[in-house]
C-alpha cells in the first residue's frame, strides 16, 4: 500500500477505535443506570477498563498519538505529506497542555510539571520535531493511564451499614406481632427481636431479657445482658433471649449510622498526597526550565530544547506506578489486598502500630478457661450438659462450649426435642434431668440459688474480662463455665517481629481496664488504653501523630472505623465489619495477623526499588545536560537517553515481580 494511503488508513483507524472506546463507555454507563443499585465488593482488576470520561479521553489520545507517531515515521521514510498530515492532530493534543501550563503559571502562580509539559509540547512542535512531539504525547498519556491503576481503588463512599439490616421487621401493635417494611418503621414503634437477629434500631427495652453481642460497636468482649429499661443499639446482635425494643432512633439517626456519617464527612488525608513519581516530576520542573533558559543564549534554541528533554525524574511518572503495581500484585498473591497503593509506600515510614483488642488481637470465639462445679457435679458433667443444650446454637459462646466438650472426648446425650425451649436461656430435658443454661439473671428468674462462692467468682471474672455461663441441674446450680477471650495464636510472634523492627506497639480498646492490661503484659505491648469510646480512639491516633509518630492502625469493628480513617495507614482483617473493611487501605485476606510482617517487608522492598528507579531517572538527565554542553548533542540524542532511562526504570520496576514468579516456580 502506498504510504499516503497508509497514512489515511492510520488516521481512519485511530478515529474508528476512538469511537468504539467512546461507544463502549457510553453503553456501560447506560447499562449501569438501568440496573438496580447493589452492594458489590470490588478488588483490584488486572485489566484497565474505562471508569469515567477522563479515562475514555486518555484511551482516545493514546490511540491518536500512536497513529500520529506512525505518520511521522512514514514522513521520515520519504513521504513528507504524511508528516504534515500529523500536524492538526498534534495541535489538537497540544492545546490541553498549553491550557494547563497557562493555568498553573498564571492562575496558581507556580511552576510545576504542567508548566514544563506545556513548554516542551509547544517547543517541540514549534521547532517541527513532529515525531518527538507525537512520542512525547504517547508517553504522557500512557503514564496517565498507568497512574489510574495506582489510584485508590476503595469505593468513593462507604457501603451502607444497613447492608446487614433486614428488609422487614416485626413490631408489636395491640399485643399482636405484625411484619412491616424496615423503611416504614417509626419512632415509638416496638420492635420484636429474636435470638440470632441483628438489632436494627437504637432504643430501650420495654419487655424481655437477652444477651447482646455489642463488641462491633463498643469493643467490649463480654456479652451485655439487657433487661427492661436498658438501652440497645443498631448493628449489635441478640444472641439469646427475646427483646421488645421501643424505637427512639432509626435509619441515619442511630449511633452506628452517625459513625458512618462522621467517616463520610472526614477530610480524607489521602487526597493531599501525590504519587511519588508525580512529586519528583513537580520538583524537577523548575530546575529543568531554568536549565533551558540559561542554555538558550549560550548554545541556542536547539540545545535549550534538548535541555528541556532531560526531564530529571519525569520518567518516574511511568516507572513509579509500574513498580507499585507489581508490589500490589505480589501482595495479592500472598493474601494481602492493598486497596490504595500509596499505603504500601507510607508503611516504610511507620514507627507506631496501634491494635484494637477485641476481634483483632483476640478472636471472636472465646475458649473455656475454667469450669466451676458445685453440688457434687463434675467438670465433665457440667460441660457435657451445656454442650448438649447448646448443640443447635451457632453463636461464639455455644461453639466454645461445644469445642471444649470435643476436646474432652465427651459423648453428648440425646435431647428430647419436645422439651427443648429457647427463651431467656436454654431449657432441655436430658433423660430424667432438667438442664438450664444461661446467665445469672436467668438462673434467678428460674429460682435457682447461686452459692456465695459463685457470686464472688462472678465479680472477679467480670473484672478480669471473663464471662460466666451457668448450668443448673434440676432445681439447683450444677456449676458455671468461665469463658475467656482467645488470643490469636500468631499475635505474640507478630508483635515480637514488629518490636525487632524498632516499632512501638499500642493497644486501644473499648474493653475494661484489667483484661486490656493483662493482654498487654502477656504480649509484651508497650502501651495500652482501655474503656475507650470510638471517637476517642481517633483522638488518640491524632495525639500520637501530633507527637511525631507515624501510625498504622489495625482494627476490625464499626467502632474502629474513625480511627482507621485517621491513621497514616489503616489495616483490617477479612471477616471484620463491612464498614471497617471498606475504610481500611489494606485487608489481610487470610483473617489473621500472620501476613503483617510480610506487608512491612514488601513496603521496605518497594522503598529500595523506588530508590533504584530514582537513580535510573536522574543519571540520564545528568548525562543529557553534560552532553549538551560538552558534546553538543541534539534532541534525537536526548530522546535516546530518555528512552534508555525509561527502559532501565521499567526493567527495575518489573524485577520484583519476575523474582516472585521465579521463586513460586521453584
Amino acid at each position: 500500500m502506498p504510504l499516503p494511503l497508509l497514512g489515511i488508513a492510520v488516521v481512519g483507524g485511530c478515529l474508528y477505535f476512538a469511537n468504539k472506546i467512546s461507544k463502549k463507555h457510553q453503553d456501560k454507563k447506560t447499562l449501569k443506570k438501568s440496573q438496580p443499585k447493589k452492594v458489590i465488593a470490588q478488588s483490584i482488576s488486572s485489566t484497565i477498563t474505562p471508569k469515567n470520561d477522563y479515562e475514555t479521553q486518555i484511551n482516545r489520545n493514546i490511540i491518536l498519538s500512536t497513529g500520529l507517531m506512525a505518520l511521522t515515521i512514514g514522513g521520515a521514510l520519504g513521504y513528507p505529506l504524511l508528516t504534515w498530515l500529523s500536524v492538526p492532530g498534534l495541535i489538537y493534543l497540544e492545546i490541553p497542555f498549553i491550557k494547563r501550563g497557562y493555568h498553573e503559571l498564571f492562575k496558581e502562580r507556580k511552576i510545576g510539571a504542567a508548566t514544563l509539559d506545556g513548554v516542551i509540547a509547544f517547543t517541540m512542535l514549534s521547532l517541527q520535531y513532529f515525531f518527538a512531539s507525537a512520542f512525547f504525547f504517547t508517553l504522557y498519556y500512557t503514564s496517565r493511564k498507568i497512574l489510574l491503576k495506582t489510584e485508590d481503588s476503595s469505593r468513593n463512599s462507604l457501603i451502607s451499614i444497613w447492608g446487614e439490616t433486614p428488609q422487614f421487621v416485626w413490631i408489636e401493635q395491640a399485643g399482636v406481632e405484625i411484619e412491616i417494611a424496615f423503611d416504614k418503621l417509626q419512632i415509638g414503634d416496638v420492635v420484636v427481636i429474636h435470638a440470632g437477629e441483628t438489632i436494627p434500631v437504637d432504643g430501650n427495652v420495654v419487655k424481655g431479657i437477652g444477651n447482646v453481642d455489642q463488641h462491633i460497636l463498643t469493643g467490649e468482649s463480654q456479652l451485655a445482658e439487657k433487661i427492661v429499661s436498658n438501652r440497645v443499639f443498631a448493628s449489635t446482635m441478640l444472641l439469646s433471649g427475646r427483646l421488645h425494643i421501643k424505637v427512639d432512633k432509626a435509619g441515619t439517626e442511630t449511633v452506628a449510622a452517625k459513625i458512618k456519617n462522621i467517616l463520610n464527612n472526614t477530610t480524607d488525608y489521602k487526597s493531599s498526597l501525590q504519587a511519588r513519581g508525580e512529586q519528583m516530576a513537580e520538583k524537577s520542573a523548575l530546575p529543568t526550565l531554568i536549565g533551558g533558559i540559561i542554555t538558550l543564549p549560550i548554545l541556542g534554541v536547539q540545545s535549550a530544547a534538548t535541555i528541556l528533554l532531560a526531564s530529571f525524574g519525569s520518567q518516574m511518572r511511568v516507572v513509579a506506578p509500574i513498580s507499585v503495581l507489581n508490589f500490589l500484585k505480589i501482595a495479592s498473591e500472598q493474601a494481602i489486598l492493598i486497596k490504595d497503593g500509596r499505603a504500601l509506600e507510607t508503611l516504610h515510614g511507620i514507627d507506631t502500630v496501634v491494635f484494637d483488642k477485641t476481634g483483632t488481637l483476640t478472636q471472636e470465639q472465646p475458649y473455656v478457661k475454667a469450669i466451676h462445679a458445685c453440688h457434687l457435679q463434675t467438670e465433665n458433667e457440667i460441660i457435657c450438659y451445656a454442650a448438649a443444650a447448646e448443640y443447635k446454637q451457632k453463636h461464639p459462646i455455644a461453639l466454645a462450649i461445644q469445642k471444649e466438650a470435643q476436646n474432652r472426648h465427651l459423648d453428648l446425650p440425646m435431647i428430647d426435642e419436645a422439651n427443648y425451649e429457647i427463651g431467656y436461656g436454654l431449657k432441655v430435658q436430658l433423660d430424667d434431668k432438667l438442664i438450664r443454661v444461661g446467665s445469672i439473671r436467668f438462673m434467678t428468674m428460674e429460682n435457682i440459688v447461686i452459692p456465695p462462692r459463685i457470686h464472688t467468682l462472678q465479680t472477679k471474672s467480670h473484672d478480669q474480662g471473663s464471662s460466666l455461663v451457668y448450668v443448673a441441674v434440676n432445681e439447683q446450680l450444677g456449676g458455671a463455665i468461665e469463658l475467656q477471650a482467645t488470643i490469636r495464636p500468631e499475635a505474640k510472634q507478630v508483635i515480637d517481629n514488629l518490636h525487632q523492627r524498632g516499632m512501638t506497639i499500642v493497644i486501644i480498646s473499648g474493653d475494661h481496664e484489667k483484661p486490656t492490661q493483662q493482654l498487654a503484659q502477656e504480649l509484651g505491648i508497650d502501651q495500652y488504653f482501655a474503656e475507650t469510646l470510638p471517637e476517642n480512639k481517633a483522638q488518640l491516633i491524632e495525639q500520637l501523630q501530633k507527637n511525631g509518630k507515624s501510625v498504622c492502625f489495625v482494627g476490625d469493628g464499626i467502632n474502629d472505623s474513625i480511627a482507621l480513617k485517621k491513621a497514616n495507614v489503616s489495616i483490617s482483617l477479612r471477616g471484620a465489619s463491612t464498614i471497617a473493611t471498606d475504610t481500611a487501605q489494606v485487608i489481610l485476606m487470610d483473617e489473621s495477623l500472620k501476613q503483617l510482617p510480610l506487608l512491612f517487608d514488601l513496603a521496605n522492598s518497594l522503598e529500595k526499588n523506588m530508590r533504584t528507579g530514582f537513580v535510573t531517572a536522574v543519571i540520564p538527565g545528568v548525562m543529557c545536560v553534560s552532553g549538551v554542553y560538552f558534546f553538543h548533542i541534539g534532541v534525537i540524542a536526548a530522546g535516546v537517553l530518555y528512552n534508555l532511562s525509561l527502559g532501565a526504570g521499567v526493567v527495575n520496576a518489573m524485577l520484583p515481580k519476575l523474582k516472585s514468579k521465579s521463586i513460586s516456580k521453584n
